[in-house]
């Protein structure tokens, strides 16, 4: 009987993962250093937790939880606890207040950027991995704590070169539908119906009016044919909640008059009127008016925590996809007040608030902008003649360096033909050659690879190119940095 046959692994990603290469991450990390300024200067403080949390610690409250796993990727440790990758940054921060509550400063305030995961169905643009870039402020019932919130998310996006007009952050507050929820016999202890009404109004800008109203009801098939299990509620409840989410009023005041008449008697609801007049009277005070900031029922937030104000920060621009379809880029941050979620630990209601931003999201629609910062400084290539020249390839390389300049060591096996290819494929603006004859007339050739690259677009033949000799010039050995520097300079590539 013969030996089976090792069975090599397939190399592929996992569904709904993704690998990213150093154009995007050093994109997203110049656009994370801009929003950390930002959240500095408001005084918030970096926290970091890790990224497994026992799964009670979590809780239950992600938007997709028919899907397996109730939303988490888990598993048992070896003391037979188990364990769940943590989806959002705010529920691990409601664990990390509760086991250090007493050493905090309160308010506390802090931000953290980080990954999350969610196991939910994928799709174009939809990953089970993805980063997160948080602010919260823990221990303040004050609506000040909401509107700094709020400031603080519109001079983020401004500091990242977007324009008035080229966002809008929507301002709701959860309790104006709890209201309209207690009118339509949908109480607070219903948590699994309340849950489905929320995620439902949660996907009106994806799904419509029609969409939603149909998982108010019975339920909706997709697309592909898979059935969402509805509500359950009748057609008058359901009208009310969708004329509370979509309302056809002429102009805001008719608009609060509708919804005084949808929420009926509800305490809840008037108590959630007066935080969003609160709010916004600090945001006017300040200068963020309607043009930033508005009011909008649609907003629900679809995670079920959030007990108070809620707030989405969209993009109002169309952008052309590889498709050529025109798409807005829509939501690209949010969040909202959370009071009741580190009362789960301590039974001890401490107010809170935060904001989230989807920082793939938000850096993609940056990019279709041409607001994508991070481009690195340029790379220089020292070419190797042979094994014999290493030690005076890094020699050149430890100069470039010293004087700031991003440079490598060609350390592979391939010829000088070669390495030229791999410094076109790095990208590298120069090549530095230093053969016999060079080290002979303490001399190195530079080759700009960017120039000759386009040279090399507008010739004819290879008479002319050898006659123009542009891109290539050679240099004392003893200048080396100098040189570098001049051939970097007037093309905008300086150290």
């Amino acid at each position: 009987m013969s030996a089976p046959k090792n069975k090599r692994p397939k190399a592929r990603l996992p569904r709904g993962l993704r690998d990213r290469g150093a154009a995007e991450i050093v994109a997203e990390q110049a656009m994370l250093a801009t929003i950390r300024t930002v959240y500095d200067s408001y005084g918030f403080e970096p926290l970091e937790t890790p990224a497994f949390e026992y799964t009670d610690a979590l809780g239950k409250f992600l938007p997709d939880v028919d899907r397996p796993n109730e939303g988490v990727f888990s598993l048992k440790d070896d003391d037979d606890q188990w364990l769940s990758l943590r989806y959002d940054l705010t529920a691990p921060l409601a664990r990390h207040v509760a086991a250090n509550f007493q050493h905090l400063a309160k308010p506390f305030r802090r931000y953290q950027v980080g990954s999350v995961w969610r196991n939910e169905k994928p799709g174009p643009g939809r990953y089970r991995e993805f980063t997160q870039f948080d602010a919260d402020t823990v221990g303040s019932n004050n609506p000040a704590a909401d509107a700094e919130l709020l400031m603080m998310l519109c001079d983020t996006l401004e500091a990242l070169g977007l324009g008035r007009g080229d966002y809008i952050v929507k301002l709701n507050n959860r309790k104006l539908l709890d209201g309209v929820l207690e009118a339509c016999g949908v109480g607070l202890e219903d948590r699994a119906r309340r849950g489905t009404v929320l995620r439902a109004i949660d996907k009106i800008d994806r799904l419509g009016v029609e969409g939603v109203a149909a998982l108010l009801g019975a339920g909706r098939k997709d697309g592909s044919g898979d059935f969402t299990k509805g509500a359950g509620l009748s057609d008058e409840q359901a009208h009310r909640i969708l004329a509370f989410v979509a309302p056809d009023a002429k102009d805001a005041d008719e608009h609060l008059r509708q919804i005084a008449t949808l929420m009926g008697t509800s305490a809840t609801g008037a108590a959630g009127l007066g935080e969003l007049e609160q709010i916004v009277r600090i945001l006017q005070a300040a200068g963020y008016g309607p043009d930033r900031v508005q009011f909008d029922t649609g907003v629900v937030r679809g995670l079920d925590y959030y007990t108070g104000a809620v707030f989405e920060a969209q993009l109002t621009f169309p952008v052309t996809n590889e498709e050529g379809e025109e798409i807005v880029f829509g939501s690209v941050a949010g969040g909202g007040r959370y009071d009741d979620l580190v009362a789960r630990f301590t039974g001890q209601s401490v107010p809170a608030t935060g904001i989230s931003i989807g920082v793939s999201r938000l850096m993609n629609a940056l990019a279709s902008r041409g607001l994508a910062a991070g481009a690195r400084a340029p790379l220089v290539v020292v070419t190797v003649m042979d094994r014999a020249e290493t030690p005076a390839a890094f020699a050149m390389v430890g100069e470039l360096r010293a004087a700031g300049i991003r440079a490598e060591a060609y350390v592979g096996n391939g010829k000088m033909g070669d390495q030229f290819k791999y410094a076109d494929r790095r990208g590298a603006a120069i090549a530095v050659v230093e053969g016999s004859d060079e080290r002979a007339n303490g001399e190195v050739t530079l080759k700009d690879l960017m120039l000759g690259a386009e040279l090399a677009k507008s010739v004819e033949s290879r008479a002319e190119w050898v006659a123009g000799r542009q891109a290539q010039k050679t240099a004392p050995r003893a200048g080396l940095v100098a040189a570098v520097k001049d051939m970097l300079a007037p093309q905008g590539k300086g150290a």
